[in-house]
């Protein structure tokens, strides 16, 4: 097997294995992003 091909096949193999977590996303992360944003910090309610 080719070093590029084999390179490729891991590759793919581990995007469709990964989970990937986004910034803006629900929960605390986009609640600090927004405030980071706006230059204000991230109040965060709790139950």
């Amino acid at each position: 097997m080719k070093k590029q091909s084999r390179f490729i096949k891991s590759v793919v193999a581990t995007a469709k294995s990964a989970e990937v977590t986004l910034p803006f996303a629900r929960g605390a992360r986009r609640a600090e992003t927004i405030a980071r944003r706006k230059g204000q910090a991230a109040i965060l309610k709790r139950a």
